[in-house]
């Protein structure tokens, strides 16, 4: 799917990209699996901003997605692929032959008219889910459950995708594109193919009005600051801080590991991801 360019006839066009949503085949929601959505400011319940830079995003109405398909062996038939403001992937509305319609995550093929089912011996074809012991080693899958019947929880956003690669000891060894390797029970659900809109990573945002309608508020540099605000403010001139980058809070910002190294999931890495 190709990025949409534009003509140059103001100095943000020349920057400015898009998707061009050729998948895309409907403008709006199917109203009963909408429901409304507080807008997102950074801030906690006593109303002190916890994430900076957010605030005054465009009003928009939240997707009930069906990350968990468990309608078991009942088939179903996309109906329309859509547009979410929600979440960089494209999603599917599903009619299931009992009447009931469901939104799922798109693949990158999915289009109208295709049929899905979800069970325990389903066609590996795009866009069903099956248990990752019913998958056949080097198939592309998404919407990966880390717990059985909580739903998927990995390899969600646009153009991902993991790759399954060994199995032993009711475990199934998946590989992801940063190279990292992690073990995943066995009963756990994926669904087949990559998700859609794959060139969102290539798109660039072109304007700062684009990102305030995002939500994102303006980021002031660190060095931009006065001593007081923040680690690396003041100084005499120009000055780049003369230190290691910081947040505000004095935690280094570049290359510094965060991860708990008693996280309990810790166990379940195979192989660390590699630069």
């Amino acid at each position: 799917m190709p990025v949409k360019t534009y003509r140059p006839l103001t100095p943000t066009l020349r920057y400015k990209t898009t998707s061009s949503k050729d998948q895309v085949t409907s403008d709006l929601p199917f109203k009963p699996l909408t429901k409304s959505k507080k807008k997102i400011t950074g801030r906690n319940n006593r109303g002190v901003i916890t994430v900076r830079h957010r605030g005054g995003a465009h009003r928009r109405c939240y997707r009930i997605i069906d990350f968990k398909r468990d309608k078991i062996d009942i088939p179903g038939v996309v109906e329309t692929v859509e547009y979410d403001p929600n979440r960089s992937a494209y999603i599917a509305l599903v009619k299931y032959t009992d009447g009931e319609r469901r939104y799922i995550l798109a693949t990158a093929n999915m289009k109208p008219g295709m049929r899905v089912i979800s069970g325990n011996e389903a066609e590996i074809a795009e866009g069903n889910c099956l248990p990752l012991r019913s998958i056949p080693l080097g198939t592309q899958i998404h919407n990966i459950e880390l717990q059985e019947k909580r739903g998927g929880q990995i390899a969600r956003s646009a153009g991902a995708y993991a790759e399954i690669v060994a199995k032993e000891n009711a475990m199934v060894q998946l590989k992801f594109p940063s190279s990292e390797v992690r073990n995943v029970r066995e009963n756990c659900r994926g669904t087949i193919g990559q998700v859609s809109n794959a060139e969102h990573m290539n798109v660039s945002i072109g304007s700062a009005g684009r990102k305030r309608r995002r939500g994102i508020r303006p980021t002031v540099r660190g060095v931009a600051m006065n001593p007081i605000d923040h680690p690396m403010g003041g100084g005499e001139g120009k000055a780049s801080g003369g230190g290691h980058p910081v947040s505000p809070w004095g935690q280094k910002s570049k290359g510094l590991k965060t991860r708990n190294p008693r996280k309990t999931s810790s166990k379940y890495i195979v192989r660390r991801r590699t630069k």
